[in-house]
């Protein structure tokens, strides 16, 4: 299983759902595997801390190496494994990515390499039981790379105005994906997140979705003080608090994904 959290817009949990959701993968026992597109590094950071991430220095080799070892035949070629970490918590595992990522994006287009990550995402795939992918708030190279190099992609939507208008053109990229590079990718469907239950805006937003047809996921994720405080403990929240409301609706979350 290899699942793309993706979504246009910042600030809409696509690091935060990556992280918990691989975390409770990885918790049941799977072995999983975490992979870090976006040059923010913010899912790296979460499952390293900010320490791993000095002044223009980060984990090597990462993703980064990887893509500069696609451009370039004098540098030594790298079994797949060896761009991946372990982390502090049992069968849970790292790519991580790199600030510099978006000074190659233009050279990576130019060399037409956009099947490199599908290469090695699927030899990965035979030593990992799952893997989560999350995604620069772009569609961009990376993005695009990563939804043809998966089988399922997830929606994140903050219950904003703006992000309702940004849906219809998510869900058309994603068909573009399917016809023209990925015919194997799936929707999975769109989860709220950071909702407030008791708040008119939210409730109303989350019903006119319903009604119009969009596959909304029934679980729901709150608004909530525990998220910042997990990133700060470079924590997930299933090994942070794992009796905590936010823990439990992401466990409800990934046990509706798995049954689909």
């Amino acid at each position: 299983m290899r699942r793309v959290v993706f979504n246009r817009k910042g600030g809409v949990g696509k690091s935060s759902i990556t992280v918990n959701l691989a975390a409770i993968s990885a918790a049941g026992g799977r072995k999983t595997l975490v992979v870090d597109l976006d040059p923010q590094c913010n899912a790296s950071q979460y499952l390293l801390g900010m320490q791993a991430y000095g002044h223009d220095s980060a984990p090597t080799p990462n993703i980064g190496t990887f893509f500069s070892q696609t451009l370039s035949f004098k540098l030594k070629e790298k079994a797949p494994r060896d761009y991946v970490h372990t982390t502090r918590f049992e069968n849970l595992y790292l790519l991580p990515s790199d600030a510099g990522l978006g000074e190659m994006e233009h050279l990576l287009e130019s060399k037409h390499k956009i099947y490199k990550l599908r290469g090695l995402l699927k030899s990965l795939g035979r030593e990992f039981d799952a893997i989560y992918v999350d995604t620069p708030p772009a569609f961009n190279f990376y993005t695009l790379s990563a939804l043809i190099a998966a089988d399922r992609v997830l929606i994140p939507f903050d219950c904003d105005a703006f992000s309702r208008k940004a849906l219809y053109t998510l869900l058309e990229n994603i068909q573009e994906v399917r016809e023209d590079h990925n015919e194997d990718l799936t929707l999975e469907g769109i989860v709220v997140n950071q909702f407030q239950p008791r708040a008119r805006l939210p409730q109303e937003l989350v019903a006119s979705l319903e009604e119009e047809g969009l596959p909304m996921l029934s679980s729901r994720l709150s608004a909530s003080v525990a998220m910042r405080e997990s990133h700060e403990q470079a924590t997930p929240l299933v090994n942070w608090n794992p009796r905590h409301k936010l823990t439990e609706e992401y466990l409800a979350l990934y046990r509706e994904l798995a049954a689909r």
